[in-house]
């Protein structure tokens, strides 16, 4: 029997990225004060949480409208997560090595997200989704 090749949305590098940048954030909010568990950790995890999940969604979703709609949710909730790590580090929250890490991992993340949206504008990840 052959071995059959079956996609998710893990083999979606932008879901990768945003997976990795959602275990970074739960990592270093695990670091804040006591009092922002409810307050600017809580948001913080929830919105990274969102980039991954709403990539997660789309993935599967079968129109090209469809897909860039939770593609756009996604990059929506990321630079909601731009604003947190800028509000963190304002805030005197994360280190400065923290701070650079959270930085490349968004930066990272929305290059991907960014050229998978592309990718479906131009049908290459309706045909590939592997991108």
């Amino acid at each position: 029997m052959e071995n059959a090749v079956t996609y998710s949305f893990e083999n979606v590098l932008a879901w990768q990225k945003a997976h990795a940048f959602v275990l970074l954030t739960y990592r270093v909010t695990r670091h804040f004060p006591e009092d922002e568990k409810f307050g600017l950790s809580s948001q913080f995890r929830r919105a990274a949480v969102s980039i991954e999940a709403n990539i997660a969604e789309g993935y599967k979703k079968l129109s090209k409208a469809d897909k860039l709609r939770f593609f756009n949710i996604s990059q929506g909730s990321l630079e909601e997560c731009r604003d947190y790590h800028i509000l963190s580090r304002d805030l005197n929250y994360l280190h400065a090595g923290e701070f650079e890490q959270l930085h490349q991992s968004i930066e990272e993340t929305s290059k991907f997200l960014n050229s998978y949206c592309k990718a479906i504008v131009n049908n290459a990840a309706m045909k590939d989704d592997k991108l």
